[in-house]
């Protein structure tokens, strides 16, 4: 799974490559959250995109489309070789997740706090439709940034899924402390975070989001503990902007990266050497 990480991380250099500047550096700090949930928890078929009984992965967050193009990538949905073709010219692939466009986008982000709202929908209808694979109904998974805890409607969305009892939502927030307009804790601030949630009835966990062993034992307590019993669950991430890549996790206004020319390779023999040393330890 690191391994995954791994070859996210990688594949969101390469493309951001291609314009010079982006979104890098959410892309490398959501990495693990990106791998845990494509390799362990999500059941979809790369073949079929629209199989019915699959499970839902909704990207919110709009902007770090570059780092789920990578997982959707990696998972096998679309061709290593469409990644070159990032935010170009008649691409599936635009620097904002659009459903239209893109096999495995579920939904078209960019609007900060309707995905939960879309996700408890989502998870309601699919109850009431009751179709079953192997046992179990298709679950949705919702990824969304502490920035969007700022928006009155996300906690909306959170009572509703409360009081709907969906025990096959799971919502994931990247807390990596950063938003357009500056530091999160300065434009609003959301804490005590996990005690909020827990307010509104969820089953709430907060963990390292970089550290995928963590990630791992938190989404088996979800369905171990919190499905049964019919409550939503949210696990809250807490991430390094640019992690992996030193050069870009130092770097002032890292919420929309500009990467000079020659600093892509370097990046890059950053994230392989850290890797490197990881695996090796």
């Amino acid at each position: 799974m690191s391994s995954a990480a791994y070859r996210i991380r990688n594949h969101a250099l390469n493309m951001g490559e291609v314009q010079g500047q982006g979104y890098v550096g959410q892309a490398l700090g959501a990495a693990d959250i990106l791998a845990t949930v494509y390799t362990d928890q999500l059941r979809y078929r790369a073949e079929d995109p629209h199989w019915e009984v699959r499970d839902r992965f909704l990207l919110s967050t709009g902007h770090y489309a570059i780092g789920h193009y990578a997982a959707v990538a990696e998972a096998g949905i679309i061709p290593v070789s469409e990644l070159e073709t990032y935010g170009s010219d008649d691409s599936r692939l635009p620097m904002s997740g659009m459903s239209t466009y893109t096999p495995g986008m579920e939904i078209s982000g960019g609007s900060l706090g309707h995905g939960l709202t879309i996700a408890v929908g989502m998870a309601l209808g699919l109850r009431h439709q009751g179709t079953e694979y192997e046992g179990r109904g298709a679950r949705v998974f919702n990824f969304l940034s502490d920035g969007e805890l700022d928006e009155g409607s996300t906690w909306e969305a959170a009572m509703g899924a409360h009081h709907h009892r969906l025990g096959n939502l799971t919502a994931m927030v990247d807390i990596n402390a950063l938003q357009a307009d500056g530091a999160t804790n300065t434009v609003l601030r959301t804490e005590p975070v996990l005690e909020k949630w827990e307010a509104f009835g969820w089953y709430a966990q907060r963990v390292d989001g970089n550290d995928v062993g963590a990630l791992l034992e938190a989404f088996d307590n979800a369905a171990a503990v919190a499905a049964p019993e019919g409550r939503p669950s949210v696990i809250l991430c807490d991430t390094r902007v640019g992690r992996g890549v030193p050069l870009l996790e130092t770097r002032e206004k890292a919420h929309f990266m500009r990467i000079e020319e020659h600093e892509w390779q370097i990046c890059r023999e950053q994230l392989a050497a850290g890797f490197e040393g990881t695996a090796s330890a």
